[in-house]
Parts: structure tokens; sequence; C-alpha cells
């Protein structure tokens, strides 16, 4: 089996690691960083993901999105330059970039992934996330909970036996995960969560301190400004950052505002424990989650063992702080928290590869999954936390005489009504036979995978009528949607890759220009006038073909014609290095373009490239129904009620 990519998918940074000789290693994405950006922006028809579209974002903010994992499962849409994409989509160009980088930078290839999640993802919130790795290319060998994750990567190499708490607070999520751990075996206890709290919302609030100050102090509301207020954002992400070190920074933005000739700036002072006043509520809201999942996992504070802090926001020393408070010791420090994730997914990935010693892993239902019954009341079937891979049965009946069929609505929460848990999707089960309310059969069955993700069936025991779950929600995608998106990325990749390699031979075109004439004005005098008057045409044949290709429609052909036209400049820089060596020891000085090489020892290719850098050929890296069908009622069968009334009747 070939080597699986283990992804950490982020609210605001995402990062990836794979298993090398036995070990998690993070790979480092296209700019050589650890962890990516998870912005995708459009400029220009150009495809920009991570760091590129995050720098950018101030100019074109209309056309760039972050954070869309929060609308992960939503019926939700954003324009990007005219056309709509949904969570899944965004998510999938993310992923595409990490697979793409790995593979540079590796020289591997990854066809399959695991991509973690946070522990309170829903179903439809997981199975998007799937999606979107298979629209990314990917085969998604797991869906890993992320704090889950986190704690693979801390006791990879210890073998006792301990009981471990994961505080997993990352950009938009919070979870909090108790486990058990010990010889090779992870096995979750308990998780809890809050799908809409993270570092996003401490960054909300010294923009909202900031907006406060200027207007009490110039009375001007900031808000409606745009630009103003991605500026004022992008600071505030910094304090933040800085305040984690220091007891004080100042949040100095120039030009932020004109009006009426004056021009308006930021400069506000704040302090940590000004910054801790304004997230108190945000950290106190992890509280009651955290003191569920210990209590739910039937053990002491004390018996805890370790305490791992994950994520971005960990850092912030209140909440480190109020991490302690909460469980009365003080958090380890063994694990990287932007790493851990990202790393904890990769030993997953090579346990299921055959890299690394097996794992077993045994992870919970974070929510209770039921059906919605007669009243409208929730009848569960899957209890939250129950261990997973599971599978539930029970059996019901119907509610009305001589009903012929029931639709078995799937939801998923703590709530005793259904209405007010998260439906998961609806299908019918049809053909029954005509019979008085209360005498069919419907055993209803629950089948949830070690991703976590659902499957529903119903079956009536006297026809052996059978009918399965199709979500039909407006966030959930088939596998036509799947499969015509999938195509649509691959279209778009290769013609990204096409306009990433036309604009860098135009800027490889414009260095060469540059940097040639700066090599005919220095050795003007010590050049052959015929040599000369040669590069100068070269020169100007490369401009004409540069501006004859700026706006062209054929990127293929034109990015060829540039790349002819730099080859014939290249040729000619050559014959200049090959005229200074042989004037070479004819009297002192020699040339001085060629960094010391001996020409008469190159190759004609190493000769080549020795022109080029002395012609400043340069560059970065390649960036590389029914209408008269009726919801009938139906209920749940006492099967205690029924054997014993079998009994008096016998």
């Amino acid at each position: 089996m070939g080597k699986i990519l283990g992804i950490d998918l982020g609210t605001t940074r995402s990062a990836m690691a794979y298993v090398k000789d036995g070990e998690s290693e993070i790979i480092e994405n296209a700019e050589g960083e650890r962890v990516t950006p998870s912005v995708v922006a459009f400029d220009d028809d150009e495809l920009l993901v991570g760091k590129p579209a995050k720098n950018q974002m101030l100019t074109n903010q209309e056309n760039t999105v972050k954070s869309i994992k929060r609308h992960m499962g939503e019926d939700y849409t954003v324009s990007l330059e005219g056309e709509d994409y949904t969570p899944q989509e965004i998510s999938a160009k993310i992923l595409q970039k990490l697979k793409n980088d790995a593979e540079e930078k590796t020289g591997g290839k990854f066809d399959k992934a695991v991509i973690t999640v946070p522990a309170h993802f829903d179903d439809t919130q997981r199975q998007a996330t799937k999606d979107a790795g298979e629209i990314a290319g990917l085969e998604v060998e797991r869906i890993l909970n992320e704090p889950t994750a986190a704690s693979l990567a801390y006791g990879l190499d210890d073998d006792k036996d301990q009981t471990v708490l994961v505080y997993d607070f990352g950009g938009g999520t919070f979870d909090v995960t108790v486990l058990e751990m010990g010889d090779g075996i992870y096995e979750v206890q308990s998780t809890e969560g809050i799908n809409d709290l993270g570092g996003d919302d401490f960054d909300q609030e010294i923009v909202d301190y900031v907006l406060e100050e200027f207007e009490d102090e110039n009375g001007i509301d900031l808000s409606s400004n745009d630009e103003a207020m991605q500026r004022i954002r992008e600071n505030a992400e910094e304090a933040k950052k800085e305040l984690s070190s220091r007891k004080k920074t100042n949040i100095n933005i120039p030009f932020i505002h004109q009006e009426d000739g004056d021009t308006y700036n930021v400069d506000i002072e704040l302090t940590r424990s000004k910054f801790e006043e304004l997230v108190e509520d945000l950290i106190q809201r992890t509280t009651d989650p955290t003191e569920k999942a210990i209590d739910d996992a039937g053990v002491e504070k004390s018996e805890i063992d370790e305490v791992i802090l994950v994520g971005g926001t960990t850092r912030v020393p209140a909440v480190r702080e109020h991490v302690q408070a909460i469980t009365g010791q003080k958090p380890s420090q063994e694990v990287n928290p932007a790493e851990a994730v990202a790393d904890g997914a990769a030993i997953q990935a090579g346990s299921i590869s055959g890299d690394m010693d097996d794992i077993l892993l045994l992870d919970v239902a974070p929510l209770s999954l039921g059906v919605e019954v007669k009243g409208g009341l929730t009848e569960t079937l899957i209890e939250e936390n129950t261990t997973i891979p599971a599978e539930e049965s029970k059996t019901f009946t119907t509610a009305q005489n001589n009903q012929t069929m029931v639709t078995v609505h799937v939801v998923q929460g703590e709530r005793e009504m259904a209405k007010d848990n998260k439906s998961l999707g609806q299908f019918n089960l049809q053909g029954l036979p005509p019979a008085p309310a209360g005498q069919p059969q419907i055993e209803v069955t629950f089948e949830i995978d070690s991703d976590g993700i659902l499957q529903v069936s119903a079956e009536e025991q006297q026809s052996g009528e059978e009918a399965s779950i199709s979500i039909d929600d407006a966030s959930r995608l088939d596998d036509d949607e799947i499969e015509d998106m999938k195509e649509e990325a691959e279209k778009h990749e290769e013609e990204d890759q096409l306009k990433r390699e036309f604009i860098e031979a135009q800027n490889k075109a414009d260095s060469m220009v540059n940097q040639a004439e700066s090599q005919l004005e220095n050795f003007e005098d010590e050049v052959d006038e015929d040599i000369i008057e040669k590069v100068e045409e070269e020169i100007e044949n490369l401009e004409e073909v540069r501006e004859e290709t700026e706006d062209a429609d054929d990127l293929e052909e034109a990015k060829e014609e540039i790349e002819d036209a730099i080859e014939g400049l290249e040729e000619k820089l050559q014959e200049i290095g090959q005229e200074m060596y042989d004037g070479e020891g004819q009297g002192p000085g020699g040339m001085g373009g060629m960094g010391g090489v001996d020409p008469s020892n190159m190759s004609e290719e190493e000769l080549k490239q020795a022109a080029q850098n002395m012609g400043g050929m340069g560059g970065g890296p390649q960036q590389g129904g029914e209408d008269d069908v009726v919801d009938a009622d139906y209920e749940e069968v006492d099967t205690d009620q029924e054997e014993e009334k079998e009994d008096k009747e016998e």
C-alpha cells in the first residue's frame, strides 16, 4: 500500500504530515512553511490558495474566502468572481494545494488521506469533509477526530496506561476529549465541544475594541469601511499573538481613514490584562464542555494523568491558566499545538498503510443519533459517547390502521423533541401490508462507521420490505455531483498550472531583459561590437514577444514563444561569457560576472547555466415523491410487553 497523507484541515490554518522511516514528519508547503493559511481567492481568474491568497486579502476582499470550515455541512455558498462555491469545493481547493505541495516536496504520490475534523462535527459535516477530499482527488481512508489525532501524536512512544484530557482550541472550533491510553490502544471515553468558538472570535473582540476606541476619540464609525476593517482584523490577529509573549502591544494603523481633508490613524495600546478582560467570556464558555467531558468519562479530575493542549488559541496565557484551574494540573508541553493534529493524522495513516505498528483506536460518537417518532419525540438508538464503530437496532410499529408507509426521519442531538435536533435526512419505507395500528414490526438499524458517518436502514419483518437512508438535504452532495466537481477541479488545476507557468515565463523574461542590459553596460568596452548588437537584437525581440503575448488567449503557445525568445537571449549571453573568458589571462583583471567558475572545464549546458546566472535568469520556484405521500406517525415497540402478551395468549 502506498503512502497516505495525514491532513489537519483547520479553520484558519491547515497542516500535513506523513510517516517517514517509522516517524511522523510535517511536510512544508510550497512556500517553505509548516502551516498553510486556510484561505482561497481568485485574482484575475488565477486561483490562489494559502499564503498568496491571504497576502492579497486587503485589496481583493470580495474574491477571497477564509474560515470556510465554519460552514461545512451547511446549505451555504460563497461567490468568487461571479461563480458560486460550496464549502466542500472551497475546502477541496485547500486540500488540493496540500496534496500537490506534499507530492512536490516528498517526490512521492499521495492519492489517499486521513483528514481530521472537530470531535463535535455531526454526520453531515463529516460527510461534507469526506466529499471535499474526494473532490480534491483524494481517497479518504479515515475521518479522524482532532483531539484523538493529537493524543496519537502525544502517546506514540508511551506504553504506560494513562488517562489523558485533550483540550483543543483552534481558530474556529473547540473540542475536549478524555481518552484511556496504553499498549497501543487509544480508547475515547467522552467528547464535547463547540463548533462556533475559536481564535477568530478572540480576534473579533479586539476588532470591536479598536472600533469603539476609534469612534470614541474621533466620532467616526469604521465598521462600514471594508478596507479599514480588513486592516484592523489583520492587526488584531497580530496583537493577539504578540500578547502571548508580551505584557502589552501597540495597534498602530496609519491612514486608516480620510475625511474632509483630514487623515486619521489608529494608535491604541492594548495590554494583556485588557485583552484577557475582552476574551474572558469566550474562555469561560469552554468550562461546561470540559467538565461534562470529564463527568461523562466517569473519572475524577485527580485521575487525569496528562492534559494536552492543541490549537493555536491555547497559546494565549489566560487559556492555559483556565485549563489548569479546571483540571487542577499544569498542561503538558510535549506536543506542538499547531502540529499535533497533523502528526496524529499521519500516525493513523501510517497504521493503515502498514508503515507503522497497528494502533487500535476506539473513538466515540460525539452526539446521540435517533429517529423522530409519534408526537415529534426523539427516540435515540446510539447514545452520545458510544464507542464506534457501532450498530444498534430497535423495533417500531405503525400508529394508524392500514398504514402502508412510514417516514423514517433521522436526527442527531441531545434534545427530546426532534425539531430541536439536527436533521440528517429522511426516507420512506413503503409497501407495508395493511394491518391494524401496532401490528407491523419495523426494525430500524443504525450503523455508524469508524469515520463517524451513519447509515440507516429499515425492514418490515412480515413482508421483508426494506429501505435505507438517502441524505437529501442541500448540504449533502450525491456521487454524481462529487464526480462532476472532481472533474471540474482537475480541469481548473491544469488551467491554473498553465497560468502559473505563463506568468513565471513573463517574470523570467522581465528579469532577463533587465539583467542583460546591466551586463551590456558593464562589459560594453570589453566585448566585440557585433556580439553587443546581437544581444541588443535579442533583448528587443524578447521585449516585443513579451508585449505581444501579454493578453494572449492561447497561454501554452504564448509561453512557448516567450521561452524561445529567452533561449535566444541566453545563447547570445553565452557568447559574451565566452569572449570574456577568452580574454582572461591576457591582462590583469579578467572577467567578473560568472562567480569564479572555470569555463574551460564546463560542458555546454553548464556554460549556458553560468551565462544565465550572469544574465539574470532568476525567478523563484514554480508554484506550482409522491404528491399523496403522508408523513405517517409510528412508535417504538416495547418488546418485553409483546412477549408478555404472547405468553398470556398461549
